[in-house]
């Protein structure tokens, strides 16, 4: 699969077992999906383009290279939250637009409740943030409105991802580039990842678990 990207990294492996540990209090648990976000975003940009700027130094004029992209940043609300900071702190001129989607209990299926993006002016790239990847229905909801919007490039940002979510993006949008620290192998019978972190959301903001 080409277009998934699996963080091989011992910084990305340590923090990752902070937040699979159900131990982890919610402080510390925020503050890890925090460093986790910004290696996601590291990998997820580099090979952003590119172009030439003179720059004066205080010794001499030199030539530097700028992004040559508009970026939107995509929070899939609200555990994608949790992430954004990070990824304003490399991109801090990036534009942010939230989309918010919550899990039907019953059916596991996301529901659109929020949608602030713009009728025109999409940006060349969006970086779609979600610490879940689970069945992947979020993401298709998400990059399907990106998409309609007129968004060219389009980069799913997360955590954990299962499998079977993995699978559905790769066949659905093979050309939409993810970014993970890890790919469990399965979901549970309430669509869980397994053996993953429990529900992002509720350990990000401290909220009682529905799973």
């Amino acid at each position: 699969m080409k277009s998934v990207t699996i963080l091989n990294h011992p910084l990305a492996a340590d923090h990752l077992a902070r937040l699979r540990d159900q131990s982890t209090n919610p402080h510390e648990f925020r503050t890890t999906v925090a460093r986790m976000a910004m290696l996601l975003g590291v990998y997820a940009t580099e090979d952003l383009p590119q172009r030439d700027v003179l720059v004066q130094t205080p010794l001499a004029e030199t030539t530097c290279q700028t992004l040559a992209a508009a970026v939107s940043i995509v929070p899939v609300l609200r555990a994608g939250l949790g992430m954004v900071e990070p990824l304003l702190q490399l991109i801090p001129n990036a534009s942010v637009w939230h989309l918010g989607l919550y899990r039907n209990e019953e059916t596991a299926e996301p529901v659109e409740y929020y949608d602030k993006l713009p009728l025109e002016g999409a940006s060349d790239v969006a970086l779609v943030l979600d610490p879940m990847l689970a069945t992947g229905g979020s993401i298709d909801l998400v990059v399907r409105r990106l998409q309609r919007w007129g968004v060219a490039d389009i980069r799913v940002l997360s955590i954990i991802a299962a499998q079977p979510g993995i699978d559905r993006v790769v066949r659905d949008f093979p050309e939409v580039k993810v970014y993970v620290a890890a790919v469990d192998p399965t979901l549970n019978e309430q669509s869980f990842i397994v053996p993953g972190l429990g529900d992002a959301g509720d350990r990000i903001f401290d909220t009682p678990s529905h799973g």
